[in-house]
């Protein structure tokens, strides 16, 4: 079997987007290191995260697992941050603090923990990508869905910050958010039955575009971009904020 390319941590590996980039990017014959609350089978590890856990514990948990899969003072070559979900609610629904908190710790606290990790273990000129949405760009008001709108905004000035010299992240790393409209996937066809599929955006050119990023390194947008995905009869384009 030839040696790995890459080490690379899929933070959300076992949910629709990151199952995708598990088995894509295995078959661009990297390691792949899943971090979820359940195991994706085929990722090359997996860490295991604690819900009930405060967000300081869980990336001590997932920095001590992390440690003994780099021997030799290894550095990871990305972090791709897909993790979280969706949920709504104005102020005067009756879930809107539950809901609120959820969409927090799934996409904000993975986001500063795959920030933290990305400080310490990512090499120079790796990758951290994070969920940002393209519902919150230029913090427009998502009334339907306060929190998960809040959530994303935060998600977008994150990315601009640690794109910034000063972010702390390691010599000549990128970093960028991905602000889909909608993902085609299981759940939100099952949900969303009658919806125009051709305007949804496939999993598998996340996939792709994130491992462009890897492995060609002038293929990468500007430091700190925020690339919403737009598709349109089947077909996907990027825009850059």
């Amino acid at each position: 079997m030839a040696a790995s390319l890459n080490k690379i941590l899929v933070y959300g590996g076992s949910g629709a987007l990151g199952n995708q980039l598990v088995n894509h990017l295995k078959t661009k014959n990297h390691w792949v290191v899943s971090v979820d609350l359940k195991e994706n089978h085929d990722a090359s590890a997996n860490i295991i995260v604690d819900p009930t856990l405060s967000m300081i514990d869980q990336e001590k948990k997932i920095e001590e697992s992390l440690k003994a899969f780099l021997t030799n003072d290894e550095k990871l070559d990305a972090i791709l941050n897909v993790a979280g979900g969706w949920a709504g609610g104005n102020s005067s629904s009756n879930q809107f603090l539950m809901n609120s908190d959820l969409m927090w710790r799934q996409s904000v606290w993975s986001s500063l923990i795959s920030a933290s990790l990305a400080a310490k273990y990512l090499k120079e000129n790796g990758v951290l990508t994070l969920p940002g949405a393209a519902a919150a760009l230029n913090s427009e008001p998502t009334p339907g869905m306060i929190g998960y709108g809040i959530a994303k905004a935060a998600i977008h000035q994150l990315t601009k910050s640690l794109a910034a010299s000063n972010g702390g992240l390691p010599k000549n790393s990128f970093v960028a958010a991905i602000l889909p409209i909608t993902l085609d996937t299981p759940m939100n066809r099952k949900w969303m039955s009658k919806a125009d599929f051709s305007t949804w955006t496939p999993l598998n050119f996340i996939a792709e575009l994130f491992e462009k990023w890897i492995s060609s390194p002038n293929e990468r947008p500007s430091n700190g971009s925020l690339v919403k995905l737009t598709t349109i009869n089947n077909a996907t384009q990027l825009s850059f904020h």
